[in-house]
């Protein structure tokens, strides 16, 4: 069977497509154009504009590192000026003073050279009054070498001991019920002699007297007793501690004292005391002092 032939107006056309297709590749190429266009006005992807603003910024930057080390400058010069013109105000001040020196009146330069002959005259008195003084403790100390000599040769050895000194009763003695207590006065001070066991020292100044804790303990505690005696031992030297110590006992405590004088300067024998000898307790550690007992009251 035959084929059937196309009729003239059934052919396709290929006009309007070219058309497109030739407006597509003219676009491209106007692209390309302005592409390369584009890229010969920049330099390493940058445009010139942006080329000058970065010189211009590191431009600014150098010129900043060069202001900051002017300005080191500049303090380093102004700190030299403030010392120099300092210095320059201490030279004037000088000059100021020098220049009242060399203006000063005739009366006022006399005067200074007065004083001046004056001091110098006592300076050559004080020369002289030292080496006096440094020849005089020549001497002196030549004294003193012969007093310690004198005193080394008077000086008891150590193997010869000071003999005590043996206290003896006086007169036909004491009564029997009597207790007796021992205070020795000295140049330095009381001391209360085993009246609990032990001896106790104390300055025999009268506010210590007064407010001593121990002595007024042992005080109070004696004067409990309206037979007891306190016997005050005194050596050569324990006139003054005998009437503070006395004094205290026998007018503010009513205590009957006694007083014997100590030859020499030996330890204290009281053997022949002991069997009157009293005791009163141990005082306290820390307390006030023992106040004076009261005096009775007197009846009508």
């Amino acid at each position: 069977m035959a084929k059937r032939r196309h009729a003239p107006k059934d052919e396709i056309l290929l006009v309007p497509f070219l058309d497109i297709l030739c407006s597509l590749i003219g676009v491209l190429i106007l692209i390309i154009v302005v592409l390369c266009v584009s890229q010969t006005q920049q330099t390493e992807g940058r445009t010139e504009e942006e080329i000058r603003m970065a010189q211009e910024a590191k431009r600014l930057r150098e010129e900043i590192v060069k202001s900051k080390a002017q300005e080191i400058v500049v303090k380093e010069k102004l700190a030299t000026l403030e010392e120099m013109q300092k210095q320059i105000e201490e030279k004037q001040q000088r000059f100021i003073k020098l220049r009242k020196l060399l203006t000063t009146s005739k009366d006022i330069q006399e005067a200074n050279q007065k004083l001046s002959q004056q001091m110098q005259k006592e300076l050559d008195d004080l020369i002289t009054e030292i080496t006096g003084l440094k020849l005089q403790m020549v001497e002196s100390k030549k004294e003193i070498a012969l007093l310690m000599a004198e005193i080394k040769k008077r000086q008891v050895p150590a193997d010869k001991k000071i003999p005590p000194v043996i206290v003896q009763p006086s007169g036909s003695g004491m009564p029997e019920d009597t207790k007796a207590y021992f205070v020795e006065a000295s140049g330095a001070g009381l001391k209360v002699l085993g009246a609990w066991g032990e001896d106790y020292r104390l300055s025999a100044a009268p506010e210590v007297v007064v407010a001593d804790v121990a002595f007024n303990h042992f005080l109070t505690e004696v004067a409990k007793d309206p037979k007891a005696l306190i016997l005050f031992l005194v050596r050569d030297d324990g006139q003054g501690a005998f009437n503070n110590g006395a004094g205290r006992a026998e007018a503010d405590y009513k205590i009957r004292v006694g007083k014997l004088p100590i030859p020499g300067r030996g330890t204290l024998d009281l053997a022949l005391f002991e069997k009157y000898r009293g005791k009163v307790p141990q005082p306290p550690a820390a307390a006030p002092p023992a106040a004076p007992p009261a005096e009775p009251k007197k009846t009508t």
